[in-house]
């Protein structure tokens, strides 16, 4: 193969990628988060609110790689 081939197949496989991540993008990070906070007072977790922003940011972070 080509160099050229290679290189027009990753560039081709990245926007690909790109393109399906935006349009199956889940939902904003502002309504992912109010839905993990409101989960985790649901579920009885009541902490300062620095504290469950953390707790939030982890949780986040955790859904983002999944």
């Amino acid at each position: 193969m080509k160099p050229l081939h290679i290189i027009c197949a990753v560039i081709g496989g990245a926007v690909a990628g790109a393109t399906v991540g935006l349009l199956m993008a889940p939902e904003k990070g502002s309504d992912t988060r109010k839905k993990i906070v409101d989960l985790l007072r649901e579920k009885g977790i009541c902490l300062k609110k620095d504290k469950m922003e953390q707790l939030v940011d982890e949780i986040e972070e955790q859904i983002e790689n999944i």
